[in-house]
């Protein structure tokens, strides 16, 4: 499967429950980034399991939800996505990731005190 292959949307079609971390029924935005990036800023209504936790994690993916996989520039959702979409999830990519999220005006929320920030 190659990049052009996987199922991708742009920030604008992802659903805008998850602006306010309101569930979107039969959806999940899942962050496969680091900890560390995800303390920084992040979607209001996202699931957050990194990438290297997502197979042992999959209890925590809702197989029968839309799936919109994001990351911070869409290297890492696109291998989950690969992943997920293999073993039977209907799972697409977030082009531009986080990135492209916060410069579309999109909310960010961050972990702590500090002010959200992805760049």
């Amino acid at each position: 499967m190659t990049s052009s292959d996987i199922p991708t949307v742009p920030v604008g079609e992802v659903p805008a429950g998850f602006d306010r971390a309101d569930p979107v029924p039969g959806a999940q935005l899942l962050d496969v980034r680091e900890p560390d990036e995800w303390a920084l800023g992040h979607a209001p209504g996202a699931v957050h399991i990194p990438m290297v936790d997502v197979p042992a994690r999959l209890d925590e993916i809702d197989i029968d939800a839309e799936l919109y996989v994001v990351c911070r520039q869409g290297g890492r959702s696109i291998e989950v996505v690969k992943y997920l979409t293999h073993i039977g999830y209907d799972a697409c990519n977030v082009a531009g990731g986080m990135v492209a999220w916060q410069r579309t005006g999109r909310p960010v929320v961050a972990d702590g005190e500090h002010e959200a920030k992805i760049y």
